[in-house]
């Protein structure tokens, strides 16, 4: 797991937040041991129908309260007010820190960075590159501080882990002085997953992380491959943004830039109108009205054409980069599925695959279609590559990075 330290008697809490546009998500974790204390969403900020669901300690029922809470300082404070509850309140010297998930850290922040003034404006100047993120993320900052003004804010970056790439990786083939002037360059998210990700399939095959190459594929609404080559990070699937890459939930992943001014041109689309196009309107939802795997599935297994178009597509898409990965690293030691669709869909797991047996890739059926909440190998036992099935913990990996940066 993510380092749980020796602490002894001393103070070992850290809370983490995920702040969203119209929602803030946040656990209260023990580094002692990992254990979650506590965890809630507050979501649909700035509504009407605002809802926190907020969940105690083991063993306590979850809590939910409804009615408007009409910024995130308030949907903070109505967190702080559950903890409290729970006998764990932002005022209890317990806690250590406070980490922030922040979406976009450029090349300037390779690691958790202590949030100072100086920090924030570089996050506000990156707003460009992440217009849908780093402002909230930065919301979410101000507002902990006011709350806690004593207490460590401690910055996680998506983005840092990837700043390993080599510039041959991470550069864009456009004018050098244009890129450079405008930030343009590869610069990868869903960081603290294929972090955490990596780290335990190295565990699970029971070899140090400096001697594994491991192919992540984080696949979720939002989904990204990566390759590792021992601990590090040297290609991955998103860019500038999170748009390039694989087929997403409700975005295009790769596609022709022309595509673009072809909208302009000849449909007469807006810039703003093309962005929702990608973003919003494409992927599998573009691609069959769907976006929910399970659903997708089902409608597959009846024979429906669109979904089972999308299906291929999408998993079309996943072997390009699983063959363009291996290609990439040399050697691979394992391939590895996490996040929502990733830990939970047996037929994704099993046709993304399906024909690579050249590549040394196999799912053996009985433990591909095995449910379990562990990390656990799906490949036969005399595979050549190892494939895997493991739960991402973002917020641990988020409070692990939080909590070894101040102890230290």
């Amino acid at each position: 797991m993510t380092p749980a330290h020796s602490t002894g008697d001393r103070a070992s809490r850290v809370l983490v937040l995920n702040s969203g546009s119209s929602s803030v998500k946040y656990q209260l974790l023990d580094m002692r041991d990992g254990a979650r204390l506590a965890t809630g969403l507050v979501e649909r900020i700035g509504e009407a129908d605002s809802r926190l669901v907020h969940t105690p300690p083991a063993g306590g029922e979850p809590r939910e309260r409804t009615g408007r809470i009409a910024d995130h300082a308030q949907a903070l404070k109505a967190a702080a007010e559950e903890l409290a509850a729970d006998g764990i309140g932002l005022d209890s010297p317990e806690l250590v820190a406070i980490g922030h998930r922040v979406v976009h850290g450029g090349l300037k922040f390779s690691e958790p960075t202590v949030i100072t003034d100086e920090v924030l404006r570089e996050i506000e100047q990156l707003v460009p590159v992440a217009p849908l993120h780093n402002p909230a993320n930065i919301t979410g900052i101000r507002t902990a501080q006011a709350l806690r003004p004593d207490l460590p804010q401690i910055a996680v970056f998506d983005t840092a882990f990837h700043t390993t790439m080599p510039e041959y990786a991470a550069r864009y083939a456009i004018d050098v002085e244009t890129a450079d002037a405008h930030r343009i360059r590869r610069y990868g998210f869903h960081g603290t997953s294929h972090a955490y990700v990596s780290r335990r399939t190295a565990e699970l095959l029971g070899r140090p992380v400096a001697d594994v190459n491991v192919i992540v594929l984080h696949l979720g609404n939002g989904a990204s491959a990566s390759a590792v080559a021992g601990g590090r990070c040297v290609e991955t699937s998103m860019g500038l943004t999170p748009l390039e890459g694989l087929v997403m939930g409700t975005r295009s992943g790769d596609i022709d830039p022309a595509v673009t001014f072809h909208l302009e041109r000849v449909a007469g689309m807006s810039t703003d109108e093309i962005d929702v196009l990608l973003n919003k309107r494409s992927g599998l939802v573009g691609l069959c009205g769907d976006n929910d795997m399970r659903e997708i599935r089902r409608r597959v297994d009846e024979g429906d054409e669109r979904a089972t178009l999308a299906f291929d597509i999408y998993v079309h898409r996943l072997k390009k980069y699983i063959g363009a990965y291996s290609a990439v690293l040399g050697r691979v030691d394992a391939v590895v599925f996490t996040a929502g669709v990733g830990e939970n869909s047996a037929p994704v797991r099993e046709a993304a695959l399906a024909g690579l047996e050249g590549f040394g890739l196999a799912v053996d059926a009985d433990r591909n279609a095995a449910r379990s909440g562990e990390p656990r190998l799906i490949s036969p036992d005399d595979a050549r590559v190892a494939v895997a099935v493991v739960p991402t913990d973002e917020e641990l990996e988020i409070a692990g990075q939080t909590f070894a940066l101040v102890d230290n």
